[in-house]
């Protein structure tokens, strides 16, 4: 086909793309799924949908990874069982497997953070990339506690109330919501933690948070604002 022969220019943009941007791949899906979860969250047939978009993310992550600093064996070891814990979770629906799965998959989007954090923070110089590195990595904080909160609700029931059906179980858009707001610092919203571990995520995502803010963002915004002006001095 015309549009994978090598020659084709289009073809090596997007090898070009994929080469010097991969955060940019991995922000776009993160993104694109939100629409997906308004559409198809606490649909049961939407649940394997979501469920092989959420593999592929987690490819996605993996393949994020292998291009920082850190130690690719580690997301492998994460990434592995993950998936194959979600795809048992989708077939089972067993309290269990959402459990560990979610668990996993929230220590690897935490691990993947911390990759773009140091691959960020490696040398003075801001590049493209690293703006959308950035992006990439507030939206993996905000899934890898929205996961973790997916995990404490399953093992502790009740765990979160809300303000519509305070007695059912919060969806994971209810609970990704939950965790952007925490992130931003912008408040809890209608989903409130009750349980004791719940209360103990939220405080430790809003250090997460400001941390990231301070540290990261901070940092990016002096040494671009030093580039500028070097650009601009004679």
């Amino acid at each position: 086909m015309e549009g994978m022969n090598k020659d084709n220019p289009s073809f090596l943009d997007w090898r070009s793309l994929a080469r010097t941007h991969p955060s940019a791949f991995l922000l776009a899906a993160q993104l694109l799924s939100l629409f997906l979860y308004a559409a198809f969250d606490g649909n049961s047939s939407g649940r394997v949908i979501l469920g092989a978009f959420g593999i592929l993310i987690l490819t996605l992550v993996v393949w994020v990874i292998t291009r920082s600093p850190a130690l690719n064996w580690i997301a492998w070891v994460l990434v592995a069982p993950a998936i194959l814990l979600s795809l048992l979770w989708i077939l089972f629906s067993n309290p269990i497997l959402l459990v560990w799965s979610s668990l996993l998959e929230a220590v690897l989007y935490f691990y993947a953070a911390g990759s773009l954090v140091a691959y960020m923070m490696k040398d003075y110089r801001v590049t493209a990339d690293e703006l959308f590195a950035a992006g990439a990595t507030f939206t993996l904080l905000a899934w890898g506690f929205a996961y973790a909160y997916v995990a404490c609700q399953t093992w502790s029931p009740g765990s979160f109330v809300g303000l519509i059906d305070p007695e059912q179980p919060r969806t994971f858009v209810e609970l990704l919501s939950l965790s952007f707001t925490n992130l931003t610092a912008t408040g809890l919203g209608d989903i409130l933690p009750v349980a004791p571990l719940a209360r103990v995520l939220v405080m430790l995502e809003q250090f997460s948070g400001i941390g990231y803010v301070a540290v990261v963002v901070s940092r990016l915004i002096g040494l671009t604002l030093v580039q500028q002006k070097e650009k601009e001095t004679p």
